[in-house]
This record gives structure tokens, C-alpha cells and sequence, in this order.
């Protein structure tokens, strides 16, 4: 078992992820059960939308946050090969989250919080949802502290050494979650709490959904990370390969951090608040965003080929039968893979202004928001806990070929969930809907497709309880002298250029192109009165 001070506080934060996940799964098989209408007695437009915020909270910031500074933690003491500084300050971000989540739990299951995961006013929920919320975000930040602390201390014993990769894009996605962060931070702190607590009469919807989009696409970069992550640093481990380029994976995580936070307002291409120029602006930044993923599945591929040949795969695709599919990690790598290219796509149609119209307010705007969060991301999130969670508690994992069974479960039941939810979008049918109380011809021929997304959704439900019980079972397997190491790249560097070892330079970038991009579209809601109410609405 490896001598790591952060073994308890990494698998704390990972229970508390996977539980989440398991309860947000049930609340979703709920969903679409109750939303297909075929089913009248569970009719309940009330009930739905609490689950779906519910659900929506759940799977959109507890999973994630959790997962992630789990995994950061640990990654953190195993490439630095160093104690977590500060580890009670760690502690108390968990502490503090775990609060801010019962908080807001406590409104969203008494039905006061049904503001859906964006929490868009005009809904209004309690005070304690926001608070709580708000308290999850601090809590986080305290993980992006300590990444950075652990870094700069690294750096200083190791001057002019490159900072372990996984460390250096668990860097780059602790600043980017401080950058992006900002937007729902502020309309949290001057807007919605305020409003929540009757100081304020009423605030500016326009600023507010300004503000929140500055969170709400970077959210999932801040998601994905661990996943390219894994991708980079794990994965050519497991399979016995070496990292095809080290220099390529920090541009890509680089990129990710610089391209991807002042984008967020490609989700308002519906909305009157901002005019059309601004949209042009965030739509072309969203369309760079696709570089960085096309740097990471040509570097990722090109190391799994790599590995397939030395496995002996002869042909031009005969390497891909090569690799170890048997290793979870492998597994998990190869779903994320597939469903990042079918959601990769729909984010393209999602960017372009004119196909947005068409489908921004349908179903399909669901399907590729589930196959790029709960496939491409969430299914990498398993591999890593297969992955790590032997090695901290020092036991071998229960079944490996469970776990293979578990992620090919998961990668079939999200494909049978979200590409009937993509067809849907075409066929016109809406999303944020409880049920479509009324018969028609279009009605009808969305009929299959909902049996279908309910067959998705018990699919997953299986595959999340197979998950819980292979790693809860583990933790009572033989003992296991398991290290967790991670991938040397081809050619290896020890020295790289210094714009590609720390974040200085570049978050003096993101700030001028926030200024940039979000500056105007936010002073105008104080330069301007609109409606005849001013800004603050008091």
C-alpha cells in the first residue's frame, strides 16, 4: 500500500461522488419514466421537476466536484511524490462542501428548490439552495488552493524540472474552475441570495444569465479534465505504452484553460439580451474549443497504437484488437472514446448560431449533454476508481471482469438513452417539459423512442449498482501491494519551456480575453436601463 497521506481524505471524497451518482441515476430512470407518459399514475409535474433539479445538482456539481478533488488529491501526492500541504485545510474544504450540499439537498427535496441545475431566475428557490450551493463552489476552491500550493512548493524544491504532467493539468483545471467559477459566484453573492431573502424586490434576469454563462460551458472542461487526464497518464501505464507526446498534452490542457472560459454565451444564442455580434464572438471561440480534443485523440490514439504494435497487432487496424481490452481502464478509455465522437459532433451543431435555433429548445440538446457528461466523462470517472481505488486501500479490486462487464453496460445503456433523445430533438420534441399531455400524429411517432430512452435509463441503473457493489466489495478483498505509477512519455523532458510549466503568463491571458469577450456584455446592464428597471431592480 502506498505510504500516502491523502488515502482517507481521496476516498472520502470519492464515496461521496459515487453516492451521489447512484442516487442522481434513480432519480433519472424516475424521469424518463415519468416522462414518456405512458405511464399516467405517475404524473406529477411537481414531483418531476424536483427530481430533475434534484438530479440535475446531483450529477452537474456534486459528482463532479467530489470526484475531482478526490482524484486530485491523490494524484497530487503520487506524481509529486510529496505530503499534501495543508491537509486540514483540505479537510475542512470537504467539511464545508458536505454542508453546503445538505443545505441545499434539505430545499431541493422539499420542493423548494425546483430552479433546475442552472437555476435560472425568474425561478426563485429558497435561500438555503443558493447558500449551499454556494458553499459547495467554496469549498472547491480550497482544492484549487491546495493544487496550486503543492505545485509551487514542487517547483521551488525542483527549479527548472517539468512538473509531473498529471499534477500540471490538475493545475490548469484547479485555475480554470477559479476563473469560471466568477460568473455564478457573483450573480450568487449580488443576486440571488439577496432576492432569495426578500432584500432585493426583484434583480435583472438578463445579468444574471450573463453572469451564470461564464460558468456554464467551462463547467465541462472542468469535467472532462480528469478524463484527459487519465487519458495521458494512466491509460498508457495500464496498457504497457508510453505517452506519445508530453509537450502536446500541456498545450491541449493549456488551451482548455485559456479557450474554453470566455465562451459561455453560445448557451443565450435564444436569449434578447445580448446582441448578436457578442453571440458571433463566443460561437468562434466554441469552434477553437474543438482543438485542444483533436490534439488529445490524435496524442491518445497514437499512443494506443503504439501499444497495439507492441502487442504484435499487424495491419492497418489490426493493433486496435491488440490492446488489453480485459483492464477496466482500457474499457473505459474506448466508451469515453466512441461517445466523445458521436457527442463531439452535436456539440459542433450545438456552436453554429443558425442549427442552435432549430434545436436548442428540444430534446436533443439533452441527448448531447448526457453523452458528453455521463458517457464520455462520468465513464472515464470509473475507470479511474477501478484504477486508484486499490491502490489506496492497498487490496486487489473485487472483479476485474465485473468491471468490464459494468463499463460496457454503461456505454450500451448511454447510447440507448441519448441517441433516441437526438432523434427526438429532430422530430420536434421539447425539453424542460414534464409530460406532453396531448395526441397527435407528431406525438405518436416520439412514442418508440421514449420506450427506448427508458430501456437506457435501466440499463444504467444496473450498471451504477454494479459499480457501488464491485468497489464496496473491495474494500474487503485480499491485500495487495499495488503502487500507482504513471506514464513516461516516448522521448522525455526534463526541462520544458517555461510557458509550458506553470500558469502565470496564461491567466494573465484568460483575463484580458474575459475583459474582452464578457466586459461590455456586462457594464451594459449598468450603463443601460432596460424596461424601465434598473440593473439591480431596487
Amino acid at each position: 500500500m502506498n505510504n500516502n497521506n491523502v488515502n482517507g481524505l481521496s476516498l472520502a471524497n470519492f464515496w461521496v461522488g459515487l453516492i451521489a451518482i447512484t442516487v442522481g441515476v434513480v432519480l433519472g430512470v424516475y424521469q424518463v419514466v415519468e416522462r414518456s407518459g405512458l405511464f399516467p399514475v405517475l404524473d406529477s409535474p411537481t414531483l418531476y421537476f424536483a427530481s430533475v433539479s434534484t438530479h440535475g445538482v446531483l450529477m452537474g456539481f456534486v459528482v463532479t466536484t467530489f470526484m475531482i478533488m478526490g482524484f486530485g488529491y491523490y494524484a497530487a501526492t503520487t506524481s509529486l511524490k510529496m505530503p499534501l500541504p495543508g491537509k486540514g485545510i483540505a479537510w475542512f474544504g470537504f467539511w464545508f462542501s458536505i454542508v453546503g450540499v445538505l443545505l441545499a439537498a434539505a430545499a431541493l427535496l422539499t420542493g423548494n428548490g425546483s430552479v433546475m441545475y442552472t437555476f435560472y431566475p425568474p425561478l426563485v428557490a429558497h435561500p438555503a439552495f443558493y447558500i449551499g450551493a454556494t458553499m459547495l463552489v467554496v469549498g472547491s476552491w480550497l482544492w484549487c488552493f491546495e493544487m496550486i500550493w503543492a505545485m509551487n512548493i514542487w517547483k521551488k524544491a525542483h527549479p527548472g524540472e517539468a512538473v509531473p504532467l498529471v499534477h500540471f493539468g490538475n493545475t490548469a483545471n484547479a485555475v480554470l474552475w477559479l476563473f469560471t467559477t466568477l460568473g455564478v459566484a457573483a450573480e450568487m453573492l449580488f443576486q440571488l441570495i439577496p432576492w432569495s431573502l426578500g432584500l432585493m424586490e426583484t434583480i435583472d434576469v438578463g445579468l444574471a444569465r450573463t453572469f451564470f454563462s461564464g460558468t456554464l460551458h467551462a463547467i465541462v472542461y472542468f469535467w472532462l479534465f480528469p478524463a484527459y487526464i487519465a487519458m495521458y497518464t494512466i491509460v498508457p501505464k495500464v496498457i504497457g505504452s508510453k505517452l506519445f507526446s508530453d509537450e502536446m498534452a500541456r498545450i491541449a490542457f493549456i488551451m482548455l484553460l485559456v479557450i474554453s472560459v470566455p465562451i459561455g454565451m453560445h448557451h443565450l444564442y435564444l436569449d434578447p439580451f445580448q446582441e448578436a455580434g457578442w453571440k458571433f464572438v463566443h460561437m468562434f471561440g466554441t469552434f477553437l474549443v474543438g482543438l485542444p480534443t483533436l490534439f488529445t485523440g490524435f496524442t491518445v490514439i497514437a499512443t494506443l497504437e503504439l501499444a497495439g504494435r507492441l502487442r504484435g497487432g499487424k495491419g492497418l487496424f489490426g493493433w486496435i484488437m491488440a490492446l488489453p481490452w480485459k483492464e477496466p481502464m482500457m474499457t473505459a478509455l474506448g466508451g469515453s472514446m466512441m461517445m466523445l465522437t458521436f457527442g463531439g459532433f452535436g456539440g459542433l451543431v450545438n456552436a453554429s448560431y443558425s442549427l442552435d435555433v432549430m434545436l436548442h429548445n428540444t430534446q436533443w440538446i439533452t441527448g448531447h449533454f448526457h453523452l458528453i457528461f455521463a458517457g464520455t466523462t462520468i465513464i472515464m470517472y470509473m475507470g479511474i476508481v477501478y484504477h486508484m481505488f486499490p491502490r489506496m486501500l492497498g487490496r486487489s479490486l473485487y472483479s476485474s471482469s465485473l468491471a468490464v462487464k459494468q463499463l460496457w453496460l454503461w456505454f450500451v445503456g448511454m447510447l440507448v438513452l441519448t441517441l433516441p433523445w437526438h432523434y427526438l430533438g429532430i422530430l420536434g420534441q421539447p425539453r424542460r417539459i414534464s409530460s406532453a399531455p396531448y395526441d397527435s400524429p407528431l406525438v405518436e411517432q416520439w412514442i418508440p423512442h421514449d420506450i427506448a430512452m427508458i430501456v437506457g435509463g435501466f440499463i444504467l441503473l444496473i450498471s451504477i449498482l454494479m459499480l457501488v457493489f464491485n468497489l464496496y466489495k473491495t474494500h474487503g478483498s485480499a491485500a495487495a501491494n499495488l503502487v500507482m505509477e504513471y506514464a513516461e512519455p516516448i522521448h522525455p523532458a526534463p526541462r520544458v519551456p517555461a510557458l509550458l510549466n506553470g500558469f502565470g503568463f496564461w491567466s494573465v491571458v484568460v483575463v484580458i480575453y474575459l475583459i474582452s469577450s464578457y466586459g461590455y456584455p456586462i457594464a451594459q446592464f449598468f450603463i443601460y436601463e432596460t424596461f424601465g428597471a434598473t440593473t439591480w431592480g431596487v
